[in-house]
């Protein structure tokens, strides 16, 4: 049984922010991960051309800025590297290949028992913690609706996480499932790459362009939301035009606002908009039923295809080994409390990264739990 004062479950951007601001703070902690490398999402699941779809200024993790000549919208590989300078910076060490299997807490004992697997080996760990900081994500897993039909589908299906590039669908009938960043980028890449491209657009979405969301997000700190998000929607009109047509409508709330209330994120246009309505990328509405290679649309439509592309998110994993009896998390797996008091739990118990603001959420969850926990202590 190994003790420890601070235990962190996870070693994305979450844990590393959260690590570094214990570090600043003097307080000693232990930091595990059930992959081999930190930021596993980043490294292994991103796919090739992703950047951040918000400027750096909004991006960057506590206590360290993004170094000179960094692009605005960093790309995966910059980013990367940045996360690897950061846990080098403050000396962040995360234990690897320790899968968690169970965390519950003692109240006789107040400690939170914890145990896992160390995969290299097959051995079991066990692990007491006073502090408790789930830092797994959002994103812990791809998350794959069910479809009538997709049984019978006998071409490639596969999730946006495991997607790298277009080129390998060159010429190939593609449909992507899901409308937000990632599928829209997916649509476009594989567009370029000469795939006949189709997307599903099940819901109304925000279409900005980063210039956009970077001015919004400059301007909501000094004038009220409803004026900002009125200014830039007139703007993005505009910019677009009348992309109802093409079968994509906006949501009756304007993009910060929505984002603040549902932490549903604006769509950054990376040039999938245009190819829409040039009609090279076409949009269809949910699927009803698919047979073979012939999917079937709720507008009756129907087409043929020879690969799916499901990029409809991600689902975290976090009740599958938390055994909180207070219930922090929702069935779904994210907080019960609302923002900006999601990241305090019950008995020693935070989350980070579970906020759905992006890096900037992350920052602003490792700078709380990390000066909550010094003030409890001292």
């Amino acid at each position: 049984m190994e003790e420890v004062g601070v235990l962190i479950i996870g070693a994305g951007p979450a844990g590393l922010a959260t690590a570094a601001c214990l570090h600043q703070r003097s307080m000693p902690y232990l930091i595990v991960e059930r992959e081999d490398c930190s930021a596993s999402m980043w490294r292994r699941r991103a796919y090739d051309r992703v950047k951040l779809h918000l400027a750096k200024e909004f991006c960057a993790l506590p206590h360290m800025p993004y170094p000179d000549g960094t692009p605005t919208y960093v790309p995966k590989k910059e980013f990367v590297e940045y996360l690897d300078t950061y846990a080098e910076r403050f000396g962040v060490k995360p234990r690897y290949c320790i899968s968690v299997e169970s965390a519950a807490y003692d109240e006789g004992a107040r400690q939170w028992f914890v145990i896992a697997r160390d995969t290299t080996v097959g051995t079991e760990v066990l692990l007491t913690a006073r502090f408790l900081v789930v830092a797994t994500g959002e994103n812990a897993v791809g998350f794959m609706p069910e479809v009538p039909g997709i049984e019978s589908f006998p071409g490639e299906t596969l999730h946006s996480s495991t997607y790298r590039s277009g080129g390998v669908y060159a010429g190939k009938r593609v449909l992507v499932v899901g409308s937000g960043n990632s599928g829209m980028e997916i649509a476009y890449d594989l567009a370029n790459h000469g795939a006949e491209t189709s997307i599903v657009v099940r819901s109304p979405v925000h279409i900005m362009t980063k210039g956009l969301i970077r001015l919004g997000m400059t301007l909501v700190q000094h004038v009220p939301i409803t004026i900002v998000d009125f200014l830039i929607v007139t703007i993005a009109n505009f910019t677009f035009g009348d992309l109802s047509r093409h079968g994509i409508v906006r949501p009756k709330t304007g993009p910060l606002l929505l984002k603040a209330k549902t932490g549903r994120s604006s769509v950054i246009d990376v040039g999938t908009a245009g190819l829409i309505k040039k009609g090279i990328i076409k949009v269809f509405g949910e699927i009803s039923n698919i047979i073979g290679n012939k999917i079937e649309f709720e507008d009756e439509k129907e087409r043929y295809f020879d690969a799916i592309v499901f990029a409809t998110g991600y689902k975290t994993i976090v009740n599958s080994w938390l055994k909180d009896e207070n219930c922090m998390m929702n069935s779904d797996g994210l907080p019960k409390k609302g923002y900006p008091n999601h990241w305090t739990g019950e008995n020693g118990l935070y989350c980070a990264g579970f906020a759905r603001r992006g890096l900037a959420g992350i920052s602003m969850d490792a700078k709380n739990i990390a000066d909550y926990i010094v003030s409890t202590i001292y």
